[in-house]
């Protein structure tokens, strides 16, 4: 008879592909060098979906740089051909994936692209993207060391809020990206951003200053850098949050920065 380590095992793969199921994803294509993995839950009775995003199978938590670049690659090909939301899919220039190392220890997490992201295909480029490559910096990291993507792939009209059908069409994507990247740690850039991710109404103030854990990742929130432009006040607000950021993961705090 089978122990309870086999129980436990196999109730851990059950409620993993019930996560996967919920965040839209409706099965699962065979990963580079895996084999497939089978018995996803079917669509349930009265279940509304979201966006269908097909994510690779699971597999070690030693996956190689490139191994999860291809599977990154293949989830970005999806993304470029979605048509779910009508009005987003006409109105934009291109989908804005996500660029970064695919191996990142902390993703940095927005709305949506504006019409500088859009334009170019990359998230967080415009004045305010400046002013998160400085703000990285300051932490003693490069750019291209973390993973920067939002939560919506495509550019809302007038840089309006995503609607939350929008957010739900677009959810399996995010969870597809975060489940290949594996992050230990996400910062949440904005109210907005924050809530979408954690599922929540609670204030970008009171979601501040602490952790919150989600699906084995440590999320910290912070004022998104178009909000330090409009009101550079808050910045030093955001140093203490990326000073809290830093001792979680057990990095040094620059000494220029912490004097």
């Amino acid at each position: 008879m089978p122990g309870k380590a086999d129980s436990s095992a196999k109730q851990a793969v059950r409620q993993k592909l019930e996560d996967l199921y919920l965040a839209g994803v409706t099965h699962l294509p065979k990963a580079v060098g895996q084999k497939r993995v089978v018995g996803a839950p079917g669509p349930r009775p009265g279940a509304k979906s979201a966006g269908k995003a097909v994510v690779p199978a699971a597999r070690p938590a030693a996956a190689s740089r490139e191994d999860r670049q291809v599977q990154l690659d293949v989830l970005r090909e999806q993304v470029a051909g979605c048509t779910r939301c009508e009005e987003l899919a006409r109105t934009r220039t291109q989908t804005v994936f996500g660029v970064g190392n695919p191996q990142a220890r902390l993703c940095f997490f927005g709305e949506a692209p504006g019409a500088d992201e859009d334009r170019q295909g990359e998230p967080f480029v415009g004045r305010a993207g400046q002013l998160l490559n400085r703000i990285i910096e300051a932490c003693g990291l490069k750019r291209e060391e973390v993973y920067i993507l939002n939560a919506i792939k495509c550019r809302p009209p007038e840089n309006r809020t995503p609607l939350p059908q929008e957010v739900a069409n677009c959810r399996g994507y995010l969870e597809g990206q975060l489940e290949i990247i594996r992050p230990e740690f996400i910062c949440c850039l904005g109210a907005v951003a924050a809530q979408m991710l954690l599922e929540t109404d609670t204030t970008i103030g009171r979601l501040r200053g602490k952790f919150h854990e989600r699906r084995g990742s440590q999320v910290i929130c912070t004022y998104h850098p178009a909000y330090l432009l409009r009101n550079p006040a808050a910045k030093k607000d955001v140093w203490e949050d990326m000073k809290l950021l830093l001792a979680k993961m057990g990095l040094q705090v620059p000494v220029s920065k912490a004097q």
